[in-house]
């Protein structure tokens, strides 16, 4: 099953998506993995993954640091389980929008040009979907609404912004369910019948 999350900067929709899965899964069932994909590339980063490790206190995670090799990671997670026969594991993965930014990082390295770049990260985002709807996990997806605001000077961050909403429209079409969090407070856009919340924001 696919949970995809959206909201903006402070939104709770990391708060709403730890306790999700927490509701969800079993006392006996294996931690729920944690995937990070934050980079402390600066002094503001580092304090924003300071306190998403705070937040994390409340409940035990397999933390995995992964900032450009997700699905490398995620067909490693499900070779694992299916080799063991395992039950299906809970993954959270926070955030495709960091993600995505790190992958735009790589491909403006690579090239200036936007034809280049803008293959490179459909490229990117296409092996991810395609992974997604093949795994056998649980998998908690977060990613920022970006598309609410001005559209941004420079060509780097309209990029970011246009491939943003286009990661987050074609994980919406494949997840089961979809939820928008503002303000604290879960909004369902698209839902799965069996999945039950009691978030307390």
């Amino acid at each position: 099953m696919l949970h995809l999350v959206l909201g903006g900067a402070r939104s709770g929709k990391s708060s709403f998506s730890e306790q999700w899965i927490q509701a969800q899964r079993g006392k006996e069932q294996q931690l729920p993995i944690y995937v990070a994909t934050a980079q402390a590339l600066d002094e503001e980063m580092q304090q924003r993954i300071i306190h998403h490790q705070q937040q994390r206190i409340a409940f035990e995670w397999e933390l995995i640091e992964c900032p450009l090799h997700l699905t490398d990671l995620l067909v490693e997670l499900d070779n694992k389980q299916l080799a063991l026969s395992d039950e299906p594991r809970f993954v959270l993965v926070d955030c495709l929008t960091l993600w995505l930014s790190n992958h735009l990082m790589v491909a403006l390295e690579q090239s200036q040009d936007d034809n280049p770049i803008t293959d490179y990260l459909i490229n990117k985002i296409k092996e991810l979907i395609d992974i997604l709807t093949e795994h056998s996990a649980t998998i908690m997806l977060v990613a920022n609404e970006v598309g609410l605001g001005v559209v941004p000077l420079g060509k780097p961050s309209r990029l970011f912004v246009d491939h943003a909403g286009w990661l987050n429209q074609q994980l919406a079409k494949v997840a089961e369910q979809v939820t928008l969090v503002t303000a604290g407070i879960p909004l369902t856009l698209k839902s799965s019948k069996n999945a039950k919340v009691n978030y307390s924001g």
